[in-house]
């Protein structure tokens, strides 16, 4: 039995293969992935039925239902859809390019770049009285830069007559424990409102999400998506080494510079919105290539959808679990994150 489904479209324009096994895979996700949005619309203080929930969606609900889902429950489990799927894909991207199964956003120092400029956001613009002088809608912008800054230091820091993976990892790691220590610093020297405040995104929470996010992020994560798909074989011909790539038409250094500038814009993307969801891109790539192999066109949309999954399914047992009390999605990740995170070290230890 083939193992590809072949497709062409016109007299040689595109071609492409498709693998079974993945398309099976993603269909099983896409199913589990609306099996468990529809169950956490209708999830909370107030219960509604799953095909309550699905009419009111449609919008042939119960007014207070509609209400409940589309003002407050929606948004919140479309951003944790999207934010744990730009996470996936961007430690996917990451693990790929530095040829390194332990590399993540978390590892390499770009949230810890976001958590920086968070802490200082909410330091410089507060006035004596402890009150914030500026919007706090402009903080997502002060992670969004803070992030992209600490991408370009990580490669320009790596750069010697190229800058190769390795570098990337160890210049990453020294980023991550600086920008660490720069955050417990800044959040000593804050007031205790805006220290706590920060704290709460640093864990990592979408409890204020709203429709305006959406309509920002959507747009965001699907285009990063679809110039990620373009530059599949890029990101394939990277895991091979530099001097293989460079033989089969790669053009290493600027398609290194620009994967890590797409994986920085997924990052920046999600933790504006979300706060620092730890571990998801680490453990929603691993799990995609157990299920699909290495092939980085089949673990992009696997990683998406399990990323998606890890982080809706935190944020419904944060919300849930403890009702009144709510706890942030990031407590839950790490939870699992943290375990599998030395589960990977020790497997690795002899590499």
């Amino acid at each position: 039995m083939k193992k590809y489904i072949s497709f062409r479209l016109g007299k040689d324009t595109l071609s492409f293969l498709i693998d079974k096994k993945s398309a099976v895979v993603t269909l099983i996700l896409l199913l589990l992935t609306f099996f468990v949005f529809i169950i956490s619309t209708g999830v909370g203080e107030v219960f509604i039925g799953p095909v309550d929930s699905l009419q009111t969606i449609l919008g042939f609900g119960d007014p207070m239902h509609e209400l409940l889902i589309q003002s407050f429950r929606l948004p919140r489990i479309i951003i944790a859809l999207l934010v744990g799927a730009a996470l996936a894909v961007a430690g996917a991207i990451l693990q790929n390019l530095v040829r390194n199964p332990l590399a993540s956003p978390d590892v390499i120092g770009i949230t810890g770049g976001a958590s920086v400029a968070v802490i200082l956001f909410l330091t410089l613009f507060s006035d004596s009285n402890h009150s914030l002088t500026v919007s706090l809608k402009w903080l997502p912008v002060a992670a969004f830069i803070g992030a992209m800054v600490t991408t370009f230091a990580i490669y320009f820091l790596a750069w010697q007559k190229g800058a190769s993976s390795f570098r990337l990892v160890l210049i990453g790691i020294g980023i991550s424990m600086l920008t660490q220590s720069l955050t417990t610093l800044f959040m000593i020297k804050a007031p205790i409102y805006q220290a706590a405040q920060a704290n709460v995104w640093i864990t990592g929470s979408i409890y204020d999400a709203d429709w305006k996010q959406v309509h920002i992020l959507v747009p965001t994560v699907m285009i990063l998506l679809m110039i990620t798909m373009i530059m599949v074989r890029n990101i394939n011909l990277q895991e091979f080494g530099d001097q293989i790539a460079t033989g089969m038409g790669s053009r290493v250094e600027i398609n290194r510079f620009a994967l890590l500038l797409l994986s920085a814009a997924f990052i920046a993307s999600a933790v504006s919105f979300s706060g620092v969801i730890g571990f998801v891109g680490l453990m929603a790539p691993h799990m995609a290539r157990r299920l699909v192999g290495s092939a980085f066109g089949a673990v992009l949309p696997i990683s998406a959808l399990l990323g998606g999954l890890l982080v809706m399914l935190a944020d419904l047992t944060g919300r849930t679990l403890f009702l009144p009390l709510e706890v942030p999605a990031g407590v839950f990740t790490a939870s699992i994150g943290a375990p599998y995170f030395i589960y990977l070290l020790y497997k690795s230890r002899n590499s």
